[in-house]
């Protein structure tokens, strides 16, 4: 049974992954980059003033005075604990091993025009979402579907009927990159540490048993818990692993231009692979640089615009912001981190990317820290992927429960927070490898309504970014430029009286 998964998987994988879908994650970035002329560069220095430079300057910033939403960090925190995950640190080095060194240079590029799809996201989701029966913002794809590209001329139907899709997709990638997926992980890194009984399979219901109790105690309380949760894990564990990443950096000091040299000339080798024709190391550069570049930031996939969307924020472009941020920290930061680790400890053939010792994904990893720090490499690890997929279960949970939400009703959230614990024994017994093939291909079915939604709103993006603009850099009133906060007009009236009150 699990060979036929695989194979059916395998097929559609390679659809939705395909040279077409690529085409349309990257095109939709470039896109947004061009009619936004290249906010993201222009307004870089913005970005980070308007978002981390802000933490301890605005009070709303970490909290929030609605008890109904999250603070603006919150919703960052709750957003990295899902897409800083083991896709990176397993994934990157699967990547350098699959498409060579040259794939991390367009991981990088993924992520440059992926900051402008991550940024269109999260001012849809801020403009299309609404309060559900309990008074907490909802927002997300399915929205902005739904009651954007919906409210065009001929496009209800087809608006309803993508947001209802782009919903299922998110609940099955949410068991799959969002649990199983994470679960296993976990279990690898810890067994390559500890074992309770000698027996694979007790151990693996004993480290999923914990996580299920530890899962539930966050996730049955809600948004706000999930948030106050990961507010705390988050920081710590970005600033554990950059710091662990940076020993190993710099003690192969004189490896690191090295290893950008193979980045670069990797990133553009016309060679041919074993058996192959010109050019196949280049496409495979490629192909994997953006497969694990939008695996790991998730730009495209609409899945943060859900958290983001529960934000205390009033202007659309603040959240958007946030978005280009996140991006930036998750892949240029964090990402780069795993692959300098592993190009400049000697593991892997800079020129080929292929492992020295036949270690690959996770192991690879491990190798680059154990040959630092011997045994203790090996439980820094297991405590990183721990914190990373721990946190990253804590966060897809929130993602599956409002697209559950959307399709079923609010009162039936729980149902869907008890399965998902239960999947999380399910991946305690499974390997981790069709669990992440699996995840591939509900991400590339997610970003598929998700971006025809981006770029059908592509115009709403581009007038609400030129009135904050207006506002913010021309110095132009409100009243001069009016206000572009939400598409319903109550909540249009409500946002506009806090901006002008100052609250």
């Amino acid at each position: 049974m699990l060979e036929k998964v695989t194979q059916i998987n395998s097929a559609v994988n390679n659809l939705v992954w395909g040279v077409p879908a690529l085409m349309l994650l990257i095109g939709t970035g470039v896109l947004m980059t061009v009619l936004t002329r290249f906010f993201q560069f222009t307004h870089f220095s913005h970005s980070m003033r308007e978002t981390v430079g802000s933490l301890f300057k605005k009070k709303d910033i970490l909290k929030a005075e609605d008890e109904h939403s999250i603070s603006q960090f919150q919703a960052l925190c709750t957003a990295l604990s899902a897409t800083i995950g083991t896709g990176n640190i397993s994934g990157i080095a699967y990547a350098i091993t699959m498409g060579g060194p040259g794939a991390v240079f367009w991981m990088w590029v993924a992520a440059l025009v992926g900051m402008m799809t991550n940024y269109s996201e999260n001012v849809l989701g801020i403009y299309f979402r609404r309060r559900n029966e309990h008074g907490e913002w909802c927002g997300g794809a399915m929205y902005y579907l739904r009651d954007g590209l919906g409210s065009k001329k001929g496009c209800a139907g087809i608006g309803k009927i993508l947001a209802v899709l782009f919903s299922l997709f998110a609940v099955f990638a949410s068991f799959g990159i969002g649990n199983m997926g994470q679960v296993a992980s976990i279990k690898e890194s810890v067994l390559n540490v500890i074992q309770f009984t000698g027996n694979t399979a007790a151990d693996g219901l004993i480290i999923g048993g914990i996580i299920v109790i530890a899962a539930a105690l966050v996730i049955l309380g809600g948004i706000s818990r999930i948030a106050r949760a990961n507010e705390r894990i988050v920081p710590f564990m970005a600033v554990f692993y950059i710091v662990g990443s940076l020993i190993i950096i710099l003690r192969n000091a004189g490896m690191v231009i090295p290893a950008f040299g193979a980045i670069f000339k990797g990133a553009f080798s016309m060679r041919a692979a074993a058996g192959g024709v010109g050019g196949a190391v280049l496409k495979q550069a490629i192909t994997w640089g953006f497969k694990r570049g939008v695996f790991s930031n998730e730009a495209g996939l609409g899945s943060s615009v859900m958290v983001h969307s529960a934000s205390n924020v009033k202007e659309p472009v603040t959240q958007g912001l946030w978005g280009i941020f996140e991006v930036f920290f998750d892949t240029m930061i964090v990402c780069t981190m795993t692959a300098l680790l592993i190009l400049t400890s000697g593991i892997v053939d800079l020129e080929t990317g292929a492992s020295l010792s036949g270690a690959t994904k996770l192991g690879l990893a491990t190798e680059a820290f154990t040959m630092q720090f011997g045994t203790f490499g090996g439980i820094f690890i297991a405590i990183a992927v721990t914190l990373f997929a721990f946190s990253t279960v804590l966060g897809w949970s929130f993602y599956g429960t409002k697209a559950w939400e959307y399709l079923f009703g609010t009162k039936a959230t729980v149902v869907y927070k008890v399965i998902f614990l239960a999947v999380v024994l399910i991946g305690s017994m499974m390997g981790a490898d069709l669990v992440i093939d699996l995840s591939d291909t509900f991400n590339g079915l997610m970003a598929i309504p998700n971006l025809i939604g981006v770029l059908s709103l592509s115009g709403t993006v581009v007038a609400i970014t030129r009135n904050y603009n207006a506002r913010t850099f021309e110095k132009k009133t409100g009243d001069e430029v009016g206000y572009m906060l939400s598409h319903f007009s109550d909540i249009q009236k409500e946002q506009e009286e806090a901006i002008k009150a100052g609250r």
